[in-house]
């Protein structure tokens, strides 16, 4: 480490003897900057969805008299599960890209409503088919709005209680 030293002339002529007058400066040391990293507290959507899904799933549990209806949408299909969660089994399934739903409906932009409305409609046709009337509606975090809510009035026009 140096040491800056220098003299100042003004001070020179002031002084009645003719010694230097010098002054010495140490440099402070520097500390180095802190990188400052910013997290966002906001979580992304899916992230919020699947905390939902976890604060639902405490309190909805699928027994073989009464199996939980889970539903899962994405932005090109959705998807509908009957399952007993004592076994761990999956009692009936129905989702969008079974052949009967995607060949009945042309859709390029994802499922619709009305495609809701008829995935309901075949899920409900497979629980009655197998003997399961009652079961405990899992919304998977989403909104009981749109095409969740067709889902559920359809399999509830068909026959389905919950």
């Amino acid at each position: 480490m140096s040491c800056a030293s220098f003299s100042l002339s003004f001070l020179h002529n002031a002084c009645a003897d003719s010694k230097q007058i010098t002054f010495q400066f140490r440099p402070k040391l520097v500390t180095p900057i802190r990188v400052l990293t910013v997290e966002a507290k906001a979580k992304t959507r899916r992230e919020d969805r699947t905390a939902r899904h976890i604060r639902i799933r405490k309190k909805v549990e699928g027994t073989p008299e009464r199996p939980r209806m889970c539903v899962f949408r994405s932005n090109k299909h959705i998807y509908v599960q009957v399952i007993d969660d004592s076994k761990m089994h999956t009692l009936a399934s129905a989702s969008t890209m079974q052949k009967p739903i995607s060949e009945e409906f042309d859709y390029s932009a994802g499922p619709t409503a009305e495609v809701a409305k008829k995935v309901g409609e075949v899920i409900a046709k497979a629980c009655l088919e197998k003997g399961i009337t009652k079961v405990a509606f899992d919304r998977g975090g989403y909104p009981y709005h749109g095409r969740i809510e067709a889902l559920a009035d359809a399999a509830r026009e068909h026959g389905l209680q919950f």
